[in-house]
């Protein structure tokens, strides 16, 4: 029998073990009674219970044409006892263009999931990281988030975006570099699809410029003005810029990066090329010099016939590789060395997580930003630092300590890669985005509405008229329909003591490679 969307087996139909039920006749309801009656009464009652048993037969037939189907609910089925088979199978939220080229407007989403939904399970907890969302929400903790304060975040922002009911708003004030602000729209869709019904209604605005803007200096004191909430890729210590998933996320058009789904699925693959061990026992770095001037600097650390600092650093040139179609730029193939070197550009760079995701020992020259996981990050167990304004002996030290400690290095690539593949997954990506916008959204003194400027925006509206790797990796990392499950559990926030040895254990596992890397040159000068 079938309650809420779900099939219900009692005692009396056993599984077979091969997809069948079998009806027990004599563990049923009916043979008992049929035992109490006089013979007479058994006899005029034995046609109608068949007939009964029929009809229950037919059913479980057609309710075992179901349960064949799922064969994940068959791996968990009990013979002894009853046992229960989830039939929740979201459905896929379509996408037609004909009708949306024929109307030119959005199509309404009839069934949305209600907020208050509880059927659907939740996943684990989710990864630390999390946590700092109450850190960067902490400036309107206690004076929440009023209209003027949204307002003033207008100054340098490329966008607005108003969720009202599940329905997206744009209103835009200045195109960003390339495709940062389509792509980064697009994923906010997805989430929309994902988490139909879910995302409650908030308008944010959003710059696309890599550094932050927001000063914390400006708005302290006796008694100091609300920042403007102003969202984008990056921070740093000396900013309340809020932080939220990169746009290469769901895909790179320019420079024919793949949306992460797929992508993180390559480097996985690409790992299992050439062992650590058998990798080319150097540092490698690959990307565009010309965006800042540490990373001129980094390559004076070039090989060189004079001096080998450890490093194998090559310049990108992205215009080259467009025209001769991306040959030489595929990330999955880069994992060929046994380390592999992050150092940001004009800001933080998104290639971050491409190295951290090569199992290769991450390298990390001292950053001055961060994204939204890299405050996960542990030095000594993800990543081995290096000093910024000594870059190339604090390179030397770190692959000649790496090929003399193999083991202990292959384990912070490890680490790293497992970082990357396990905490850094879509999933996560789209949890990350719905937590810290349902936080924001409950800072909010005030109703959002829709400005006479706004257009509505979806997912129709922005594939439908692409073209191109553009319109390729939107479909790519289309979400196809509701997740089954709730997002994951948020961990508690930092109190002050924790978060203060959080940072001091990060602080002092740097020291000591700092101590070991002034023994290791102290060491040499007194052997040459």
């Amino acid at each position: 029998m079938r309650e809420n969307d779900e099939i219900v087996v009692t005692p009396m139909q056993e599984y077979s073990g091969s997809g069948h039920f079998r009806h027990s006749n004599k563990d049923g309801i009916c043979w008992p009674v049929i035992k109490l009656l006089p013979r007479s009464a058994a006899v005029l009652l034995f046609p109608v219970v068949l007939i009964i048993g029929a009809l229950a037969y037919t059913r479980v037939i057609d309710t075992q044409s179901i349960v064949s189907g799922i064969s994940s609910a068959k791996s968990s089925l009990s013979t002894t006892s009853p046992f229960t088979i989830p039939l929740r199978i979201q459905p896929e939220t379509p996408l037609n263009c004909n009708v949306f080229n024929h109307t030119g407007t959005c199509p309404t989403n009839k069934n949305p999931i209600q907020e208050d939904d509880q059927s659907r399970s939740s996943s684990a907890t989710c990864p630390d990281y999390f946590r700092w969302i109450y850190e960067d929400l902490r400036p309107w903790a206690h004076t929440g988030i009023t209209q003027e304060m949204v307002e003033r975040a207008k100054a340098t922002a490329n966008f607005k975006l108003v969720i009202l009911k599940g329905r997206a708003y744009l209103e835009t004030y200045e195109k960003a570099f390339q495709t940062r602000d389509v792509f980064t729209l697009w994923g906010i869709l997805q989430l929309l699809r994902r988490y139909p019904g879910k995302v409650p209604d908030l308008e944010l605005m959003f710059d696309c410029v890599d550094w932050p803007v927001v000063s914390a200096n400006q708005y302290s004191g006796p008694v100091p003005q609300q920042p403007p909430p102003l969202f984008r890729y990056c921070g740093n210590d000396d900013t309340l810029d809020i932080v939220f998933p990169d746009w290469s996320f769901w895909g790179w058009a320019e420079v024919n990066i793949k949306p992460w789904q797929i992508l993180l699925g390559e480097l996985k693959e690409g790992n299992k090329k050439i062992p650590w061990l058998n990798r080319e026992p150097y540092a490698y770095w690959k990307g565009n010099p010309s965006v800042a001037e540490t990373r001129e600097d980094l390559m004076k650390c070039n090989v060189s016939e004079n001096l080998d600092w450890n490093a194998r650093l090559y310049r990108q040139d992205w215009k080259r590789e467009s025209e001769q179609g991306f040959k030489k730029s595929d990330l999955a193939s880069q994992c060929t060395h046994r380390y592999k070197l992050y150092i940001e550009g004009s800001a933080w760079s998104v290639s971050e997580k491409y190295i951290l995701a090569c199992d290769s020992t991450t390298l990390l020259v001292k950053p001055h930003y961060y994204d939204f996981f890299t405050r996960g990050l542990i030095p000594l167990h993800h990543y081995w630092p290096i000093k910024e304004d000594d870059k190339c002996r604090s390179l030397k030290f770190a692959v000649d300590w790496g090929n003399s400690n193999k083991q202990r290095a292959n384990q912070i690539g490890k680490a790293a890669n497992a970082f990357i593949q396990e905490e850094l997954k879509m999933d996560y990506v789209y949890d990350y985005m719905f937590h810290l916008l349902n936080a924001y959204a409950k800072l909010f003194t005030y109703k959002p509405s829709i400005s006479g400027n706004a257009t509505e925006l979806c997912v129709e509206s922005m594939v439908c008229g692409s073209e191109g790797l553009e319109k390729k990796f939107m479909m790519e990392s289309l979400v196809k329909g509701p997740a089954n499950t709730n997002p994951c559990t948020m961990p508690a926030p930092f109190d002050p003591p924790s978060l203060h040895a959080e940072l001091q254990r990060k602080e002092s596992s740097i020291q000591q490679v700092e101590s070991w890397e002034r023994s290791y040159w102290e060491n040499q000068t007194i052997t040459s």
